[in-house]
């Protein structure tokens, strides 16, 4: 019995017209931006007028020990100001279609473009931040300017991966009294590269550890203001940023569990709060710990690099004015005009922004480039922990 057969090309397709595109994460310091004072990534457009470099003033508190009997003319106190310079730089970026193609297609290309260009520009902001937590200072000429970022780059300061070992050693010797490496006070030594190369496998992210470094934030000086805080029942927030490894190791530590498992509460809609039960920050004692996943693969620290044993991630404890980020433009869709008689079909994106950490030069120190002393991070204590990967 011969059974007829569908020859190939005549074989029914289906062809769907709604595509699925690629996930990417939305940028979690959101929440945490914004042009008022209080917020952690402080954002400026006051270059929306024209100019590449924007000055930020800064001015340290008073700490000298005033006048009791003897006379005030002469010993008044200087102001401790730095100006500290944000520069910006252009980003762009396009999709190119023709009709011939958009023909042949499918699915309607051309409604694709846009959305997939704004989310290319958020998800290059949310990277460029993180790359910016992780800068090293630029004290290159031209003097006493500080941070400057290099032509065709929007982080200002050098990336952490291309700053070199004095470079990083500066910023090292500058920030000593809010950096922790490891989950000790004495895990500081003499060089980064050996105070990272102390850290071992069993100095991961933990509550002790967490503790530590917001009791670091808190005496540095000049002060990182906290995130919230409320002066009449002596409460203050700090915001932490770290990635999935750290975050993970925060999640499972005893102390940290029992105290949402225990503390937290179930009613009135409080287990859709409790991170025990949903995805969301964790909180102890006055920090909120918000997990960055990108900044694992963006800034941890290979152990080959220092001569280490174990790789090392770097965990951000925040206050107010932390990062600095000033939009010159901000985004907006562009079209090719070169357009073949109105075949070729150009859609595109372009911004203008630069953005850095807040770094402050000390008083009395020395403004000659890589001299001791240097510029220090204005609202961010920084601690390094062991990262460990899943297995």
């Amino acid at each position: 019995m011969a059974v007829s057969t569908v020859q190939a090309n005549n074989v029914v397709i289906t062809w769907r017209k709604k595509i699925y595109r690629e996930w990417r994460r939305a940028n979690y310091f959101a929440p945490y931006m914004g042009e008022g004072p209080s917020n952690i990534i402080q954002i400026y457009r006051d270059l929306a007028d024209g100019g590449d470099v924007l000055n930020v003033p800064l001015i340290g508190a008073l700490r000298g020990p005033g006048v009791s009997t003897g006379p005030l003319t002469g010993n008044e106190e200087p102001l401790d100001e730095y100006g500290m310079r944000l520069w910006v730089d252009w980003i762009r970026n396009a999709v190119l279609l023709t009709r011939a193609q958009m023909r042949k297609s499918a699915y309607e290309q051309l409604d694709e473009v846009r959305p997939l260009l704004s989310e290319w520009m958020q998800g290059l902001t949310r990277d460029e931040i993180i790359l910016a937590f992780g800068a090293i200072p630029n004290e290159s000429p031209p003097a006493n300017w500080g941070n400057e970022s290099t032509a065709g780059q929007r982080v200002n300061g050098i990336l952490y991966d291309l700053a070199t070992t004095a470079q990083k050693d500066l910023w090292h010797t500058a920030n000593v009294d809010r950096l922790l490496y490891g989950n000790t006070v004495s895990g500081y030594l003499g060089t980064h590269a050996a105070s990272l190369a102390g850290i071992d496998n069993t100095e991961k992210a933990s509550a002790a550890q967490l503790m530590l470094l917001k009791r670091r934030a808190r005496r540095a000086s000049p002060g990182i203001t906290p995130y919230k805080d409320n002066e009449e029942q002596g409460r203050e927030w700090f915001v932490l940023f770290c990635g999935s490894n750290a975050f993970r190791d925060y999640t499972n530590d005893p102390t940290i569990m029992n105290a949402n498992l225990y503390a937290r509460p179930r009613e009135n809609g409080g287990v859709d709060k409790n991170p025990l039960f949903q995805d969301g920050d964790l909180l102890y004692r006055g920090v909120i710990i918000r997990e960055i996943p990108e900044m694992d693969d963006m800034l941890t620290i290979p152990a080959a690099s220092f001569g280490g044993t174990v790789d090392v991630a770097p965990v951000f404890m925040c206050g107010r004015n932390a990062i600095a980020l000033a939009w010159g433009q901000m985004p907006r869709p562009t079209e090719r005009k070169e357009d073949d008689y109105g075949f070729l079909i150009g859609r595109g994106i372009e911004a203008v922004y630069g953005v850095g950490k807040v770094f402050k030069r000390q008083p009395g120190l020395s403004t000659t480039p890589l001299s001791p002393g240097g510029l220090k991070q204005w609202g961010i204590a920084q601690g390094f922990v062991a990262s460990v990967n899943d297995t």
